[in-house]
């Protein structure tokens, strides 16, 4: 029993990490934005993600290069349905609606998670679950700053969100798929953004974005810490709690994510939360440890 539980808590851990991490990713944007568009940002991070990771191996694990053929829709899975199509809805619905409104949408991923997982994994859906996802989503819905405004609403950009979201919460269910297939965390990171870097290719500005990555030493140095802080560490940290956790519970964990760009909105930006911010934050926070209490089997 106190193995599981310890268990439990190294997932836990493992995911809000993750989450913490990926709201840290505003840090580096905010520089980025000015000179780059988003498709160069995304396949920076591929690039120097999976160039990292091959080195990695190739001189402390290189058996984990090694995947079969038969197994590479799920990095397909990965790389191209959720890497590529989440980046590439995320940032078109910016576009077609406010950023609070696309944030909102983006955050329906644990709700797809859960009924994906229900019928591919037969995972159940539980009254614990259901009240930890209805209050992650209410803490999104206030931290985004929806509420008593008035958005930017269209159909189109409504049904361009909810790609970014699918596109999210394919993440949990293909890398799933590749652990049960016994693939480790490495591995799947590393052809995840591999397949990705490829799909890439001809959607990227690769002139503006050397010029950018290769300005000076310590311009690439920061590209190198952008990539390892909000890429590396993360996915590394959500996908070995996977291992651990449901698919769908991870998925809610993860929601930490807006309570911690929220914070360095604060620290780094000087951007004073409200107190509806700091009632959300409190619903994420609360759905987590909802969550952490196991009264189900993953």
């Amino acid at each position: 029993m106190k193995n599981k539980t310890l268990r439990q808590f190294v997932g836990t851990l493992s995911v809000t990490l993750a989450g913490i991490l990926w709201g840290c990713i505003g840090i580096f944007i905010r520089n980025f934005s000015v000179t780059m568009d988003s498709m160069q940002i995304v396949t920076s991070r591929a690039l120097l993600t999976t160039v990292l990771l091959f080195f990695i191996l190739l001189i402390f694990k290189r058996d984990l290069l090694k995947i079969k053929l038969r197994d590479i829709w799920c990095f397909i899975g990965t790389g191209v349905c959720s890497i590529i199509f989440f980046n590439y809805c995320y940032f078109r619905c910016m576009n077609m609606t406010s950023l609070s409104v696309a944030a909102v949408l983006l955050y329906t991923a644990p709700a797809i998670v859960m009924i994906i997982s229900a019928i591919v994994f037969k995972e159940k859906i539980t009254v614990q679950k259901i009240s930890a996802l209805l209050l992650a989503m209410l803490g999104c819905v206030l931290v985004s700053g929806i509420v008593g405004t008035k958005p930017l609403i269209s159909k189109e950009g409504i049904f361009v969100g909810l790609g970014a979201g699918l596109g999210y919460a394919l993440y949990s269910i293909f890398s799933r798929a590749a652990l049960n297939r016994g693939y480790k965390s490495l591995t799947i990171i590393f052809y995840t953004f591999l397949i990705a870097l490829i799909g890439l290719i001809p959607l990227t500005d690769w002139k503006g974005l050397s010029t950018e990555m290769f300005a000076s030493g310590n311009d690439f140095l920061y590209f190198l810490l952008f990539a390892i802080v909000s890429t590396v560490l993360p996915y590394i940290f959500y996908t070995y709690g996977l291992t651990i956790l449901s698919p769908s519970k991870a998925s809610i964990m993860a929601s930490i994510e807006p309570v911690a760009a929220t914070i360095v909105g604060f620290i780094f930006f000087n951007e004073r939360p409200s107190a509806v911010a700091f009632f959300s934050i409190g619903c994420i926070l609360f759905s987590i440890i909802l969550l952490a209490i196991n009264k189900e089997k993953k």
